[in-house]
């Protein structure tokens, strides 16, 4: 993230003598993004962080295609995932493709035997329903409806729930998720356009230093495979860091809709991006002013990217027989726009209490077997009148 944040102790100077209380040092480690040219955080360790005891073994997570080249559009039901105890085990791959996957999860319990670092991906875990803790090595930050949290790749986490009714979207990226460029000066501020600032972004608050040794199980994602790593001391050891890339959390609710006397286009939604999709929010707000203004989108053309749309909570005012936890999948190549009536039953209408997350990928996605066991096959009839 394009600000500076800080937690806990740290030296005076980087890569300069750092004591324990005993006299002995602490072990520094640059957690850093694209080489030593992108975002980077110092932290400071209690153990050497490279302590690894054993590898146990490995199993596959790749998703299993059951559509390569889709032309169709499709709805999935998102909550007839079926709720599963384990975090990882519950996390369902439905689209993907080589730059990102669309991940949905209902875990009902917290990650306690171990922890997770996914080195193939950022992630960008949005909360339907459910609240907790997220703990990493670089802090925790509590969630609850309606945040998102970006999670930097690398970045060594366990998420705490305050319950077993939990419903999470997920994004892995594999490229850097950053705020919009549109947004931004050139050095990083969010502008006074943006629709949400640095101060609704909450850095993590809360670091816990474990100076353990022992046997610490770390399951590592690397190439659609989860290998169980034992390292020899705790993950969480960290005595404090500085700097730019570190995991945080932005409420869709802080997200400040913009709007105009006609109908704007998708792109003042935005919310972040990386150089092969983005993902926008849409979020109860007044309708276009124009006495004559139609505020239904107006049917477009997906000629450079798929379209995906989850819905939250709200009147969904362009689709009909949309509820929540549902998802509407416009591929590329073909126009897609309101249902039939929609329009029209827009028309006069002041506002819309919609909510939904949308993700625009700029390379098509591909349809899988999870995807397929939730899929309504008769959507694509859907504007037929």
């Amino acid at each position: 993230m394009p600000f500076y944040h800080t937690l806990g102790k740290i030296p005076p100077k980087r890569h300069t003598i750092f004591k324990k209380p005993d006299g002995s040092l602490y072990y520094e480690q640059l957690f850093g993004t694209i080489g030593f040219d992108g975002m980077s955080t110092n932290l400071y360790h209690c153990q050497r962080p490279t302590q690894v005891k054993e590898i146990k073994g490995s199993y596959s997570v790749a998703p299993k295609i059951a559509i390569n080249n889709n032309i169709k559009s499709y709805r999935f039901h998102g909550f007839k995932i079926n709720p599963e105890k384990d975090y990882l085990q519950s996390r369902k791959n439905v689209l993907t493709n080589s730059d990102a996957s669309i991940i949905l999860s209902a875990p009902q319990e917290s990650t306690s035997d171990y922890f997770y670092k996914n080195t193939d991906a950022d992630e960008l875990i949005f909360v339907h329903r459910g609240s907790g803790k997220f703990r990493s090595h670089l802090g925790n930050l509590d969630f609850k409806y309606g945040d998102y949290i970006v999670i930097p790749r690398g970045t060594i986490y366990k998420l705490d729930f305050d319950s077993t009714d939990n419903r999470l979207f997920i994004v892995e990226s594999r490229r850097p998720i950053y705020t919009p460029k549109r947004y931004r000066n050139w050095f990083g501020q969010l502008l006074e356009h943006s629709p949400y600032c640095e101060r609704d972004l909450r850095a993590p608050y809360e670091l816990e230093t474990n100076d353990e040794k022992g046997d610490f199980l770390i399951k590592v994602k690397k190439q659609d495979e989860i290998f169980d790593m034992i390292y020899a001391s705790h993950p969480f050891d960290v005595v404090g860091y500085d700097g730019f890339n570190f995991p945080y959390a932005f409420s869709i609710h802080d997200f400040e809709p913009i709007t105009g006397r006609i109908h704007q286009p998708p792109p003042v939604h935005q919310t972040f991006e990386t150089d092969a999709f983005v993902v926008c929010s849409f979020v109860p707000r007044l309708y276009d002013y124009h006495p004559d203004s139609i505020p239904a989108p107006y049917n477009h053309s997906n000629i450079d990217s798929d379209e995906v749309l989850y819905y939250v909570d709200g009147d969904f005012m362009s689709r009909n027989d949309i509820d929540a936890g549902h998802i509407s999948l416009h591929p590329a190549g073909i126009p897609h726009g309101p249902h039939p009536g929609a329009a029209e039953r827009s028309i006069g209408k002041t506002k819309t209490d919609e909510l939904a997350v949308m993700v625009d990928t700029f390379k098509p996605l591909m349809v899988t077997e999870e995807a397929m066991k939730i899929a309504d096959e008769e959507y694509h009839k859907s504007w037929l009148e």
